[in-house]
């Protein structure tokens, strides 16, 4: 027994040797943008953890062996965190067809052309990313615009909002029912005329095609993640919530880490009630060692997107009369799901976008919730892009946090008040009235929906402006935040949102070494500046998994 006693004692006394034998890392000349005001250093142990902040003389006699490396001036915010994001389908999308940005279908069909040339015979031709509110007829397209340049290869294309796709005719001759008639699936809607499809297939519909399009086996995802990890960290990301994730996804991605593969922290949503979420409560919630892979959340649907119609609304589109969108969820369902989640410990997340949408979801999670409803649940709402007024103050009462995306509100703005007419816009990416009604904000982009770099929802946060400055005045300015507030949605908010204040999202001893480095100091130019900024490097636990700071290091 002494001598088990002793052999342990030995142990630990080499353990600490050994932690004081490795060499701390010194960052200076810096501006860094710490818990308690700006910085010039920042130092972290071997572990990744932070262990001082403040001047360089300070820290640099407190850890005078410690690795230095010099930033030459550069601007060190914490770790940005996208709250919303979808990290597989940004992979898949760098590997099939990039529509977004085009302005007409002829230019869709010119890039369409141009991929299938790296095609083989028989596969299908996939892409993502059109939104006809972009082109000049701003109306729905149809199998036939794709049929005469591709009369046999199937082609899928998903909308930019992942809630309709378009079809040609070889794909819709694949789908295993008869799609004549008025019959709609649950929770979707096929476009129709004359009683015959046209092509695109909204929300639920879209099963349709997905139950006959080849999917991506676990090899072509671990592909698809690569390039989407190094697209995320080149954009100066430390994290993201992957905002609904398969099981068969998860364990890919617990592959990566086992392998070391996971250049930055994935916080995943089990994907909309599926197998993932039985694993969750037959299992518990799940963490890898690793620390930068964790599934503790569940992503539902409610309703579909504003540019496709879906978003369930309380009165009807103002330019489309008759259509008040769709619940993808029937709400008998949608409560069944959260009182499982509820009761197996699972944080619910539900991407709600129009008001009606967005009141289901409060008066279910008030429902299920009960008296628990002001406990430290942090139930999610995502997106919550169109609410009505009245209903903000429920989110704090009933501790809900709203996941936003500045970028939708710049994106969706040309065209955002002819679907909802002027009225409906007092709740319409409302981020400054809930600041007010004291709702903690979580913020995101949604890509691929949306460009990937942070730096972009920065400059939408703090200007409700496109990229050349318009609407000059911003577009509902009213509901713009400061650059703090936008700053603390892509790091400490996002932190709260998963549970992981005490570990992310400042720059304070203790947390971890996770810090997204600029070439000039977001604070000190003009909004106008933010999106030409510089991500000069992105660090994870202290590692540089992006960039570098050149040479003056040592």
């Amino acid at each position: 027994m002494m001598r088990t006693i002793l052999a342990a004692l030995l142990l630990a006394l080499g353990g600490m040797e050994l932690a004081v034998a490795q060499k701390a890392t010194l960052l200076v000349n810096a501006r860094v943008h710490a818990d308690n005001g700006v910085a010039e250093a920042v130092a972290w142990d071997a572990s990744g953890r932070i262990i001082g902040v403040g001047t360089a003389a300070a820290l640099g006699a407190q850890f005078a062996d410690a690795q230095r490396i010099d930033a030459h001036g550069r601007t060190v915010l914490p770790g940005l965190i996208d709250a919303h994001g979808h990290v597989l389908g940004l992979g898949l999308s760098l590997l099939n067809a990039d529509l977004r940005g085009t302005r007409s279908k002829a230019e869709i069909i010119e890039r369409l052309r141009k991929q299938e040339a790296g095609l083989p015979a028989g596969a299908w031709l996939v892409g993502r990313g059109w939104d006809q509110n972009n082109w000049p007829e701003k109306a729905f397209p149809t199998a036939a615009d794709l049929d005469a340049a591709f009369p046999q290869r199937p082609v899928y294309l998903s909308r930019i909002d992942g809630h309709a796709a378009w079809a040609n005719s070889a794909a819709l001759r694949r789908v295993q029912r008869d799609l004549g008639g008025d019959w709609q699936p649950e929770g979707g809607r096929i476009e129709r005329r004359d009683g015959k499809p046209t092509g695109v297939f909204v929300d639920g519909a879209m099963s349709l095609l997905d139950d006959v399009v080849p999917q991506p086996d676990a090899a072509l995802k671990r592909r698809a993640y690569a390039l989407a990890f190094a697209n995320l960290v080149a954009n100066g990301l430390t994290g993201v919530h992957d905002a609904g994730v398969s099981r068969d996804d998860l364990q890919v991605l617990r592959e990566l880490a086992d392998a070391g593969e996971l250049p930055l922290r994935i916080y995943a949503m089990a994907d909309a009630g599926g197998a993932a979420l039985d694993a969750l409560c037959r299992d518990g919630l799940y963490a890898h060692a690793g620390g930068r892979l964790q599934m503790r959340a569940v992503k539902l649907y409610v309703d579909g997107a504003l540019g496709s119609r879906g978003a369930a609304l309380n009165a009807d589109y103002s330019d489309d009369p008759g259509n008040r969108g769709l619940f993808v969820t029937a709400p008998e369902e949608f409560r069944r799901l959260v009182a499982k989640a509820s009761g197996c410990g699972v944080q619910v997340a539900t991407h709600a976008i129009g008001d009606r949408g967005n009141r289901l979801v409060l008066d279910t999670y008030a429902q299920v919730l009960g008296d628990a409803a002001s406990g430290d649940h942090r139930w999610r709402i995502e997106h919550a892009q169109i609410v009505d007024p009245a209903d903000i103050a429920r989110f704090a009462t009933l501790h809900v946090i709203a996941s936003m995306q500045p970028t939708h509100a710049t994106s969706d703005m040309p065209w955002a008040q002819a679907r909802l007419g002027r009225e409906r816009l007092a709740g319409a990416y409302a981020w400054r009235r809930f600041v007010e009604a004291g709702v903690p904000l979580a913020l995101g982009s949604d890509f691929p929906v949306e460009q990937v770099s942070p730096l972009l929802g920065l400059y939408a946060a703090v200007t409700r402006q496109d990229l050349a400055g318009k609407p000059r005045s911003g577009w509902l300015p009213a509901q713009r935040l400061s650059l703090a507030e936008a700053v603390r949605g892509f790091s400490a908010g996002a932190a709260f949102a998963q549970f992981a204040e005490s570990q992310l999202g400042n720059i304070a001893i203790g947390r971890r070494a996770d810090f997204t480095v600029l070439g000039e100091d977001p604070f000190s130019i003009a909004a106008r500046g933010i999106p030409r900024d510089r991500i000069e490097a992105t660090i994870v636990d202290g590692t540089v998994v992006f960039g570098g700071f050149g040479a003056g290091s040592r």
